[in-house]
């Protein structure tokens, strides 16, 4: 994810921010079983992939505070509470 965040760094040469990062990343990131077994079509698959890439994008965004070494500590603090 960090890698990815970096690209989005260089947006105004590749015109890849971190929303065009999301919506080609987002299907393989997030890959869906149950998506892929029911064979959604239509709708159903635009929408299932459209709150992937939200996901990815918000995790792009916010990639230094999701993956610092604090918020691993804080949260490895609280879950021996």
């Amino acid at each position: 994810m960090r890698h990815l965040a970096r690209l989005a760094d260089y947006c105004s040469i590749t015109n890849m921010h971190t929303k065009n990062l999301a919506i080609v990343w987002a299907p393989n990131l997030l890959r869906s079983k149950q998506i892929e077994s029911a064979c959604f079509s239509g709708t159903a698959a635009f929408m299932e992939v459209r709150i992937q890439s939200v996901v990815v994008e918000f995790i792009l965004n916010h990639v230094d505070v999701l993956f610092s070494s604090k918020l691993s500590s804080v949260i490895r603090d609280g879950a021996g509470l």
